[in-house]
């Protein structure tokens, strides 16, 4: 059987974190191990470290305690690619026993700008990195499609610097998911597995990509799971994302292949059921959001396994 090591995103609780008394890193972290998962991603993508719970280093320190004790893996997120901001990430992550930081651009300008920014910071910040023992994760967030991300790793050449490759994200640029995971697969390091719909303009206002409790969205979880365990990739990051969206850029246009409402681009359609999908966080309590997001998570992680399960039989 092959051995596979599944882990959680912050994220999944992001409602949890925000609204439920008493819910932390720590209690995240035991949550994942009663799950039956081996590691953590963790948020720190804000001026507070967000899920971390603040910037002072006894955080960190008990945090990195309570992981060894687990036995737990831990990822770190943050986002830009400033050299200051990023070092001082790299610090955080070396003492909290991190082994990756991902980040994304948030340059902003055409896409030749957007990347030669990025890549002058990269330069820079790589070889430090390498030095702390760390890889710098760049994702593929709502910027670079998978051969603009791929050829700024190829173009920075360093070894402490790889890609991490998101399920879903390439929809915010209009990219077929597996057009995307094809052009970065060589470079792939990390994952973030989801599932998403697409959600009609003349329903949502405009052209909007919104999450699902893993299994109930359109994203072709198990090829894509399949072609990462074939490359070699071992660790799996589960992310649910039930009741966020994000609309599409004005402007972008589908790229080779992609056929809005149909394949992973398809249409859910109205009436919604907000254990499904949330368009308007803002009608629901956060006390819904918290029980809601729960079960979400529940059956995505059911899903989640079972997804891993057939696909690694599969891979061999």
């Amino acid at each position: 059987m092959m051995q596979i090591e599944l882990t959680i995103h912050s994220f999944s609780l992001w409602h949890h974190f925000a609204h439920k008394p008493g819910f932390d890193c720590v209690a995240f972290a035991d949550l994942a191990a009663e799950l039956g998962l081996q590691g953590i991603s963790l948020s720190l993508n804000n001026a507070d470290y967000r899920h971390l719970g603040g910037r002072e280093p006894w955080r960190q320190d008990r945090l990195r305690a309570h992981l060894e004790g687990l036995g737990f893996s831990l990822e770190i997120d943050t986002s830009g690619t400033d050299p200051a901001h990023m070092k001082a990430l790299l610090d955080v992550a070396s003492r909290i026993g991190a082994t990756s930081l991902r980040t994304y651009t948030r340059h902003g300008g055409t896409p030749a700008e957007m990347m030669a920014a990025t890549l002058r910071d990269l330069r820079e910040v790589a070889p430090y990195a390498g030095d702390l023992g760390i890889t710098i994760v760049l994702e593929n967030h709502e910027d670079f499609t998978g051969p603009e991300l791929a050829q700024i790793v190829e173009t920075v050449n360093h070894p402490s610097l790889k890609i991490l490759y998101d399920y879903g994200n390439s929809q915010m640029v209009l990219e077929d998911p597996e057009a995307a995971l094809e052009a970065v697969l060589r470079h792939v390091h990390s994952v973030h597995f989801k599932d998403h719909v697409m959600v009609r303009p003349e329903v949502a206002g405009r052209l909007t990509v919104a999450g699902v409790p893993v299994g109930e969205g359109f994203l072709p979880l198990e090829r894509i799971t399949r072609r990462l365990l074939q490359q070699g990739l071992r660790r799996i990051t589960f992310e649910n994302v039930w009741a966020y969206s994000a609309p599409i850029r004005p402007g972008r246009q589908p790229l080779n292949g992609v056929v809005l409402g149909e394949g992973a681009f398809r249409w859910l359609e109205p009436p919604f059921d907000p254990a499904r999908i949330v368009l308007d966080q803002s009608r629901l309590s956060p006390e819904s959001l918290v029980e809601l997001e729960y079960q979400a998570l529940l059956r995505g992680i059911a899903a989640f396994k079972h997804v891993i399960s057939r696909a690694s039989s599969a891979a061999g």
